[in-house]
């Protein structure tokens, strides 16, 4: 039989900082939950508890609404810097 591989417990970060409400205007606090590409990462990479993330995917959307996080990040920024070495 393989052998089972033990990972470390995933946990909900906004409920370690004891955050009660997750706000579009908070970008540090959306950013955790973010790829560097601005996608959404889903609960089984974050760790997040259900109820933080349907808040942070609320508060996501309405930021990308009034420009405060963009929807589509330019991939040619984040491609040059490895091309340049």
């Amino acid at each position: 039989m393989a052998e089972r591989r033990k990972y470390g417990k995933k946990y909900c970060k906004y409920t370690e900082m004891k955050v009660d409400f997750i706000d579009y205007k908070s970008t540090d606090l959306l950013k955790l939950s973010m790829s560097e590409r601005g996608k959404i990462m889903p609960r089984r990479l974050t760790g997040n508890s259900k109820n933080s993330q349907e808040m942070v995917e609320k508060a996501i959307k309405r930021a990308r609404h009034m420009a405060l996080v963009p929807y589509i990040v330019n991939t040619k920024q984040l491609t040059d810097a490895a091309y340049l070495r």
